[in-house]
Formats: structure tokens, C-alpha cells, sequence
């Protein structure tokens, strides 16, 4: 039997509790979701950290897209990274057997529903408020880390998909 096809998740309507300013950054985490659990659906762990054209590996981008939400949404709530998010900022994209596919997708999961969350909670009066970024506090916004968020997670499956396409053409 053929799978219905739902409009992409920005045309199913406003999202319950979610700001009206923020619906777009949560369309595009959860877009960015449903797309890549089905990208990575039975994606072989002997193909995690091989790279195209010297490209990044799946492995990276699935570790990088989970890393920068939790990074980028930390900054947004006015908070430094902890020691724990610092290590595993070091740690992405290093290669481990005791790392699978699937595991790195339900932390992604974990991560745009921790995202949303988030975004449920967020004051609007707070969106222009000084966020500082980084070890040098590069000063940003509670929108532009937001909005940064969601393009940046765009970005990554989309280099994720042209990356798993090509590797899977040579299985």
C-alpha cells in the first residue's frame, strides 16, 4: 500500500503552545526531522564516516546537527556551554564502532523535541534580547540564534542528503 503523503509540516498549520514568531523556526526543525528519518531509514552503519569528495560523513552531519541545536538554543536562553557540550563538540565527527545510525538519529529526535519545546516556552518579548555567542560572546539574538538554528539544520540535511544519495548508489 502507498504512504500518504502529508504536505510539508508549514502547510499543516500553526503549531499548538509554539509563539507565532517562532512557528517558522519550528516548521523547519520538525520538516528537518520528518526528512531525515526518512533519509536515514536502514542506512548501513558501515557507511557512517565515509565521505564524498572528501566531504563531511553522514556520521559528522548527524552528530553537527544535534550538537549546533543543543549549542545554538543553549546561547539562546542567555547560558555558556557546559563541559559536557563542550566535549562533544570536540568529539564530533571522530569516527567510533560504538556509534550507529539509528542512535544518532533519536538524538536528533530528542533534540528538535527539546527545540520545541523551547521555542513553546520562549517569552516574545525576549526575541530582540543580547545573546552572546561562543567563547568571545559575538553578540546575537534570541531570533537570530533561533532563526540561525533552523537554516543551519537546513543546510546540514541537505549536504546530508546529496552525501547518503551518493553513498548508497555504491552499496
Amino acid at each position: 500500500m502507498d504512504k500518504v503523503k502529508l504536505p510539508e509540516v508549514w502547510l499543516r498549520g500553526p503549531l499548538n503552545d509554539v509563539p507565532v514568531l517562532l512557528q517558522p523556526v519550528a516548521h523547519a526543525l520538525l520538516q528537518a526531522r520528518e526528512e531525515l528519518n526518512e533519509l536515514m531509514a536502514y542506512f548501513p552503519d558501515l557507511l557512517l564516516w565515509n565521505k564524498v569528495a572528501g566531504m563531511a560523513s553522514p556520521g559528522f552531519h548527524l552528530q553537527h546537527l544535534t550538537g549546533v541545536l543543543d549549542r545554538l538554543f543553549t546561547y539562546a536562553r542567555g547560558v555558556g556551554l557546559s563541559d559536557d557540550q563542550l566535549a562533544y563538540l570536540a568529539a564530533e565527527g571522530k569516527p567510533a564502532e560504538t556509534i550507529s545510525a539509528v542512535t544518532l538519529v533519536e538524538q536528533f529526535n530528542l533534540q528538535v523535541d527539546k527545540a520545541v519545546k523551547q521555542l513553546a516556552n520562549t517569552n516574545q518579548s525576549t526575541l530582540a534580547d543580547v545573546r552572546g555567542v561562543g567563547r568571545a560572546q559575538v553578540p546575537s539574538t534570541v531570533t537570530g540564534l533561533y532563526v540561525h538554528a533552523a537554516e543551519h539544520t537546513m543546510r546540514h540535511l541537505g549536504q546530508l542528503l546529496v552525501t547518503v544519495k551518493v553513498l548508497k548508489l555504491g552499496v
